[in-house]
């Protein structure tokens, strides 16, 4: 096996990936985690004994150095998509950023890895937005050489984006399109997105480097909604909402989002004024050796369980045109 590497928030949607994907790289692993009790399944990931799982907090600065102990290269996957709680923006993307890179360096790590998000930008209307970018800067400052990922939205089984959606067209009759739904955006496959963090771990040219991730095709947000419906073999109505009713939805879902999962906040609805694509200023996917996976692949293999009659679908559709 190769040296070993800390992934903090390596349970998560994207950690999971990255981990399978640095697995098949022949790294040994340490999943940095709060709680380990929830993340107990990531060692099958790997053979025997090549992942562990420890508890670590980015407040917690002893926790962060028994994290990285005798690693050559961290992995920071922590982000939060809505503020809750301690849980800020600032507090988790920007601050807890800052906390992993200087005990990564104190601990004589050689390779940093930090995932941001495209439209980073420390000029954004956006907390979300201006939070990624002051994490980047926050790395950068303690590793000139760090190696930056910027994912458009992130798709796959147990996506955030499209399982959203899927579950709301179960019980609605309409979909909201935030600001007409003319938002474009890149999304990109998580299993791409984990090959990318193994490659940022391990290819020399990648230190120093930004790479903004996107997949092969540009869709508008209603383009993304018409592809899921048709994907789950529904009607539904696509509702332009202009931008000033999408800021009073967004005030609504910071109000009741201490109790539920809101439909969308406020910060949401100024990071959905910019368009999610990859800018061709920075290197991509094609440049980590990697092929971008389309949507038409993925979708299918998960989104199948709105479907009426579920992975049946097509067969009992058969069925009954037999009858």
């Amino acid at each position: 096996m190769q040296n070993l590497v800390t992934v903090f928030g390596g349970s998560g949607f994207v950690g999971a990936s990255a981990v399978r994907h640095l697995a098949k790289a022949g790294w040994r692993i340490r999943v940095a985690v709060r709680n380990p009790n929830l993340a107990y399944a990531m060692r099958l990931a790997g053979d025997v004994g090549q992942i562990d799982i420890v508890q670590s907090n980015v407040r917690n600065e002893a926790s962060l150095r028994r994290a990285l102990t005798g690693a050559s290269a961290a992995v920071n996957l922590v982000g939060v998509l809505r503020e809750a709680g301690r849980q800020g923006f600032e507090a988790v993307h920007a601050i807890g950023a800052r906390h992993i890179a200087v005990a990564a360096r104190a601990e004589g790590v050689t390779r940093m890895v930090q995932m941001s998000a495209l439209g980073a930008d420390a000029q954004s209307p956006s907390s979300y937005a201006r939070s990624k970018a002051q994490g980047e800067a926050a790395v950068r400052e303690v590793y000139p050489d760090a190696v930056v990922l910027r994912p458009s939205i992130v798709f796959g089984a147990e996506d955030a984006f499209f399982n959203r959606f899927a579950a709301m067209a179960q019980i609605s009759p309409v979909l909201p399109l935030i600001g007409g739904g003319h938002t474009r955006f890149q999304p990109v496959f998580v299993g791409d997105v984990g090959q990318a963090v193994a490659r940022a771990v391990t290819l020399p040219q990648a230190a120093g480097q930004t790479y903004e991730l996107g997949g092969p095709a540009i869709l508008t947000f209603r383009q993304l909604m018409e592809l899921l419906l048709a994907q789950i073999d529904k009607r539904r109505f696509l509702a332009p909402v202009p931008w000033p009713v999408a800021g009073l939805l967004g005030a609504a879902g910071d109000l009741v989002g201490a109790l539920v999962e809101p439909p969308v906040t406020a910060d949401q609805v100024k990071l959905l004024k910019t368009d999610n694509v990859v800018s061709g200023a920075c290197p991509g996917l094609a440049d980590l050796g990697i092929s971008a996976t389309t949507l038409e692949a993925v979708l299918p293999s998960y989104l199948y369980r709105y479907r009426k009659g579920g992975q049946y679908a097509d067969q009992e559709d058969r069925e009954l045109a037999a009858i």
